[in-house]
């Protein structure tokens, strides 16, 4: 089970036995939740093997009917949910390769998988050569054959092979600028797969005509299929055109590498293969099946808040927006709860889950879970039975070593002690200074899943 490795200290940052409580609580309901998405558990319990039999949720598979079982897949979860597959189905597996985060490989064991490392989320040449391994052994599988395909949020950058005429290095650059553009995971997408040779769809259309299982741990709010890890078995929707669009949306059309405004222009005539539709012939082969995403994430951190005493609310899991906006609405329903017991009466816990975006104008450090808890710590200061924490669940908030943040009614003036301005913190995206010098970022480390982020508001009596 995932632990926040500095409880101890963020306990000890609490002002009163009621600050001390509220945060025990709140970070209690935190652990909870990503051990509710844990992969390995979360695949144990969707996916069962007897008599010949492979159930997955509701779809059932005659396994005498496949000659051979492939294994392939990417994402931050992905090797959890290989290592439990293989012990479920063991030497039905023919062999597979499974594309994981870098520093991560020796954490999991398979005689007949193997774990190859790759970068995130910046994709690199060990990104191309984890998608050229997986689309060889899909384009092993014949009519006879069972390729089941492990998908998690990562997926994107992990695995990446860039369209013939643009360079790993124009990828980067783009997929760089779009993740500090203010760009949804649905747009960043929609550009990744039309720069692609393996997502939106195209593993699925390599492994054809063998059946493909695509088991997806979902990081998209929403759980929108082609989305997640841009959708490699997933008919894909979007369209060169949109790609373009979403580009000029955010003034990156003209400063893009000239290789891709080329590629995705002559998209657009029609002298380039779009990623396959909804009616190509692959998908009639192909299931996908989402077997954990945030609501269940948010599910389990709701009833913990229930199970220590607090009207707990499970909100929303398409939490979205920019990340500042988003923490000062939590800190006005604070406020609102304090004025009229709305939309919970104290003692109440409140759930949020999705994935906000942060617009990048300043230049210091930070992650979107510690951009909406400072910003609700401004909103809830001298509120002092408020506790406000946001993390991501595969522990890494942004471009910094922790999983988010805790506020409460005092961390303003604690920062005020020493000479911090939290506002002018959260106007040049420094929250991650502002957290680290007052000792309330919350450390997870990767946590092996990925199923977006979980905000939670508790106000005790």
């Amino acid at each position: 089970m995932v632990r926040i490795r500095n409880r101890e200290e963020l306990l000890s940052n609490a002002h009163s036995s009621v600050s001390r409580r509220g945060r025990e609580i709140v970070l209690d309901a935190i652990e909870k939740s990503l051990e509710a998405v844990d992969p390995g558990r979360v695949v144990r319990s969707r996916v069962k093997s007897s008599n010949n039999l492979l159930q997955v949720n509701e779809e059932t598979f005659d396994l005498t009917r496949f000659k051979r079982i492939f294994v392939v897949g990417g994402g931050k979860a992905s090797g959890s949910m290989a290592e439990a597959l293989d012990e479920i189905l063991g030497e039905r597996i023919e062999e597979g390769v499974i594309v994981v985060p870098q520093g991560t490989s020796d954490r999991y064991e398979s005689e007949r998988i193997e774990f190859h490392e790759a970068s995130h989320p910046i994709p690199d040449e060990s990104s191309v050569n984890g998608a050229k391994k997986m689309l060889n052994l899909a384009s092993r599988a014949g009519e006879d054959d069972l390729v089941i395909s492990l998908i998690s949020g990562g997926g994107s950058s992990l695995v990446a092979l860039p369209r013939e005429g643009i360079s790993l290095r124009d990828k980067q650059e783009v997929t760089d600028t779009l993740l500090k553009s203010g760009a949804t995971i649905n747009e960043i997408n929609a550009v990744r797969k039309h720069m692609s040779s393996f997502k939106g769809g195209q593993l699925a259309r390599e492994a054809y005509p063998a059946t493909v299982l695509s088991l997806l741990l979902s990081d998209v709010v929403g759980d929108p299929l082609d989305v997640i890890a841009s959708g490699p078995t997933v008919p894909d929707p979007t369209t060169f055109d949109d790609a373009v669009n979403v580009l000029r949306r955010h003034n990156l059309w003209e400063h893009a590498p000239k290789a891709i405004r080329e590629i995705l222009s002559e998209g657009t005539k029609g002298t380039i293969h779009e990623t396959p539709k909804r009616d190509d012939p692959t998908f009639t082969r192909v299931h996908n099946v989402v077997v954990g995403n945030n609501r269940l994430a948010c599910t389990a951190a709701t009833e913990e808040l229930g199970k220590r005493g607090l009207d707990s609310l499970f909100l929303t899991s398409f939490m979205e927006g920019e990340a500042r906006d988003v923490g000062s609405m939590l800190g006005a329903v604070a406020r609102e709860i304090t004025a009229s017991g709305n939309p919970v009466p104290p003692p109440a816990g409140i759930v949020a889950g999705g994935e906000t975006t942060v617009t990048v104008k300043g230049d210091g450090v930070g992650g979107r879970n510690q951009e909406i808890c400072l910003s609700a710590a401004l909103k809830i200061e001298d509120l002092d039975k408020v506790i406000v924490a946001s993390v991501t669940t595969d522990g890494i908030d942004g471009p910094t070593d922790s999983a988010g943040a805790v506020v409460d009614g005092r961390t303003v003036s604690r920062s005020r002690e020493l000479g911090l301005d939290a506002r002018e913190c959260l106007q040049n995206n420094d929250s991650y200074s502002f957290f680290h010098e007052i000792g309330d970022l919350i450390y997870t480390g990767p946590t092996g899943t990925n199923v977006n982020d979980i905000t939670i508001l508790a106000m005790l009596l």
